[in-house]
């Protein structure tokens, strides 16, 4: 299939590693579309991108929210009529530092619900449309703190966990697939630089989607059901 043929959904995309990976897709003459919580930051982040010559599309989600993705599957079928490329990128992160016994219900919910039922529904909705059309790649960003190892350190435990389940979901989904034309990978994008990572992080948002979108990219070759880091399988 032609890049140009293609048609692409990123989810928490009106800004940082979501942002420049519509970014660098949308250079790459694949049609874009970009989601956001908040319609009116996705719709200036479309316009960002048009006054660099690029062209993406905007479409509400609230990944958490199966009622809203019916919806967007809905737009998204009628408006294109398929979807070849899903990226799972939206996350919160609002545990830092804090253990597993300290928590608030509440906290421990909200990020299993955005981080991993979230990437789940959105599986669900558009892996069948994906292999009925006999093309097909899904991208779960996911974080270093998704390895297995970083669980022996009690603290920021409910983002851990969903990020070590994400790359479970990932495994599963990857092996429930019938098409080899479709592939499910996860990757960690590294430490970034963004409204979640902080100004101290070492990565850039555009150093953090090069590896994002060449998964996304991957030849009829590629690899499916793996961790990748900056292109590198990685351990879990």
């Amino acid at each position: 299939m032609d890049k140009k043929e293609k048609i692409a959904m990123v989810t928490g995309a009106n800004r940082g590693i979501g942002f420049e990976t519509v970014r660098q897709l949308a250079q790459q003459d694949i049609e874009v579309i970009l989601t956001s919580r908040n319609e009116e930051m996705g719709k200036k982040a479309v316009q960002t991108l048009q006054k660099e010559g690029l062209t993406a599309h905007c479409l509400p989600l609230v990944v958490d929210d199966p009622g809203s993705i019916e919806r967007l599957k809905d737009n998204v079928l009628t408006q294109f009529g398929r979807l070849d490329i899903l990226i799972n990128n939206a996350g919160i992160y609002l545990d830092e530092g804090k253990s597993i016994l300290t928590i608030s219900h509440k906290t421990f919910e909200d990020t299993l619900h955005t981080n991993l039922f979230g990437p789940f529904y959105l599986s669900q909705a558009f892996l069948p449309v994906m292999e009925k059309n006999g093309y097909g790649r899904v991208v779960n960003v996911s974080s270093g703190y998704g390895a297995s190892n970083t669980l022996d350190h009690p603290n920021t435990a409910s983002y851990k966990l969903s990020k070590y389940a994400l790359n479970a979901l990932t495994r599963l989904l990857a092996s429930s697939v019938d098409s080899k034309h479709v592939k499910v990978n996860v990757a960690d994008p590294g430490w970034v630089k963004t409204d979640m990572g902080g100004p101290s992080a070492p990565r850039t948002p555009a150093e953090a989607a090069e590896g994002i979108v060449w998964l996304a990219t991957l030849p009829g070759d590629g690899p499916s059901g793996m961790f990748f880091y900056d292109k590198k399988i990685t351990g879990w």
